[in-house]
């Protein structure tokens, strides 16, 4: 069996809702003694398009990891809720550790290697991985971002154009809210208006990176050719240990499906 549903057994509440999230485990083919990796996917995608048909999830089964992926709030087979409070960060942040508790992850205990949860995040993700790791150093071990930003391009979408556009094809001025929202209905199934609640969120919780900075050994991959490439500078300086790769010919678009992604990922996340 390739994955299962997790929420089916344990039901779970945070702030006393349920946030209805399609969780996926995965079992890997020969078990390593290494920490479940939880993958965290980007605006208007899924477990299925960032991580499932990029082929992530299988490298990451062939390397012995046990996989726990989560489709967030108005993505993929999420529920989209009407409250706007659902999508902020911070609760999907306490949801993802709920989540990863329930699938089995325990803080980290010196002497045993498989204690802990690796964290894999990629655009949004990777903004969510940030600060989940900075607030949840006793069981987040290790953290891989793919194409992040020291900048927030979802803070600055301009929220209002985007409704408009949606009411009555009004055209968007902003070039980067005019690309999120063209690469939103490009997206199969997506929920405009669930994605639109999510800006709204995160616009009340916008990513600062200094506020909180992750202590945990830190991968950071981009393409060459992402426009938010040059943020990359911002995140390394605030933790120069860092290892970065630039992956030559990738866009912020498709560096998620590069083999030398994954390959870097997947040797960072094997060091002990």
């Amino acid at each position: 069996m390739t994955g299962r549903h997790a929420g089916a057994a344990v039901h779970h509440t945070v702030e006393g809702t349920d946030p209805g999230l399609n969780v996926q485990t995965y079992e890997p083919e020969h078990p390593a003694a290494l920490p479940p990796v939880l993958l965290i996917h980007g605006f208007a995608s899924s477990i299925a398009l960032n991580w499932e048909q990029s082929g992530w999830i299988s490298a990451l089964r062939e390397a012995g990891r046990y996989v726990i992926a989560v489709d967030l709030p108005g993505h993929g087979l999420s529920s989209a809720p009407e409250d706007v409070d659902s999508y902020s960060p911070s609760r999907i942040r306490a949801d993802l550790l709920q989540i990863a508790s329930d699938a089995g992850a325990r803080p980290i205990e010196p002497g045993h290697p498989d204690s802990g949860l690796d964290v894999v995040g990629y655009s949004l993700g990777s903004r969510l991985a940030w600060e989940f790791g900075a607030t949840q150093p006793a069981i987040v071990r290790r953290l891989v971002l793919g194409g992040p930003s020291s900048r927030d391009p979802l803070a600055e979408f301009d929220l209002v154009a985007a409704q408009r556009f949606l009411a009555d094809g009004t055209p968007i001025e902003d070039a980067s809210t005019a690309g999120l929202v063209t690469m939103a209905q490009a997206s199969p199934g997506s929920d405009m208006y669930a994605l639109l609640s999510l800006v709204e969120a995160v616009k009340e919780e916008p990513f600062d990176a200094a506020e909180a900075v992750p202590k945990q050994p830190l991968l950071i991959v981009a393409g060459e050719k992402d426009e938010r490439v040059e943020g990359l500078e911002g995140l390394h300086g605030l933790v120069p240990s860092a290892k970065v790769v630039v992956i030559p010919g990738r866009n912020h678009v498709n560096a998620v499906t590069a083999r030398a992604f994954k390959q870097a990922a997947i040797e960072f996340l094997g060091e002990g």
